[in-house]
């Protein structure tokens, strides 16, 4: 009963979905945008105590429950510790918060245009405990940089082999083959993005349902085919180093597409902030990203 109603929560529920998944090598980044620099930690445990310090702040925030926040991605470490004794998924989901987990570890060199992922020697032990946590999905980034059929192509099959590998575990994956915003063909990555993606789906068997991260596209409403089809359980936008700003004013005009954000939801939150002033701030970035993914503008005509 608790996988059909955490579903029902990922696909019927209003809101978004709030990345915290930053491992070793994007924690000092976001330590430092916290306003921690590399001077008050001293080594990786102390790094990784003061970033899960700062995430079970967030996480215990009013602002943070199921009616605003349909689930949370989660570092592997933030998975396995608790809040109050309460392990951390078990504490999100009374709340009525779904828990993913990343998965991911790290990307390969730049080959064809493309990151693609890293070996997981140690996938199966990190499922079979995502499972026993009452975790409801994964997570698993690439990144695309150039406009490449090939290198495009190659993202897509690696992401639909491990999704399909999770899918028969029993969790439910986020796929994430992010545009670099950056990138100087962007626009046509993104074309051949959304043909990939809709054969993909097109290919998997009926009721094998997978969650899409995509970058917010150039074209509005692009991927409305992805949105509307039977093999994906919901599209997901990543902020891709815009601001929160412009991640909202981008993700209003794409119907369909909810915020999977980090960066641009946590941009504002100071460690040294006392608790009432850290949580209306971050109220009102909730507050913000929840009506951009469930208020859209209506396109000019």
């Amino acid at each position: 009963m608790k996988y059909a109603e955490m579903m029902a929560q990922l696909v019927g529920g209003a809101g978004f979905v709030a990345a915290l998944d930053q491992s070793g090598g994007s924690t000092p980044a976001a330590l430092q945008a916290f306003g921690i620099g590399a001077d008050r930690y001293s080594g990786e445990d102390e790094m990784f105590a003061l970033i899960h310090g700062l995430r079970v702040r967030i996480m215990k925030a009013p602002c943070i429950d199921g009616r605003r926040v349909l689930g949370v991605i989660l570092f592997e470490r933030t998975m396995d510790a608790q809040i109050d004794t309460v392990p951390v998924p078990e504490f999100l989901w009374r709340r009525g918060i779904v828990s993913f987990v990343k998965i991911d570890q790290g990307l390969e060199k730049d080959t064809g245009g493309v990151q693609l992922m890293k070996p997981m020697p140690d996938l199966e032990s990190l499922l079979s405990r995502a499972r026993s946590r009452a975790v409801f999905g994964t997570k698993m980034r690439s990144v695309i940089n150039v406009a490449s059929h090939q290198g495009i192509g190659d993202v897509v099959r690696q992401q639909f082999e491990l999704a399909n590998h999770v899918l028969d575990q029993r969790l439910v994956p986020i796929i994430e083959p992010e545009v670099n915003i950056a990138s100087a063909t962007r626009q046509e990555c993104e074309s051949i993005l959304l043909a990939e993606l809709s054969n993909a789906l097109d290919g998997q068997a009926y009721g094998r349902r997978v969650v899409l991260k995509l970058s917010l596209p150039v074209s509005d409403g692009l991927y409305a085919p992805l949105v509307a089809h039977p093999s994906c359980a919901r599209v997901l936008a990543l902020s891709g180093g815009l601001s929160q700003d412009a991640a909202c004013a981008a993700l209003e005009r794409n119907r369909g597409m909810i915020a999977s954000f980090s960066r641009a939801l946590l941009q504002d939150l100071r460690a040294h902030m006392q608790d009432q002033e850290f949580n209306d701030v971050l109220g009102r970035a909730v507050e913000r990203i929840y009506r951009a993914s469930t208020v859209k503008r209506l396109a000019d005509r």
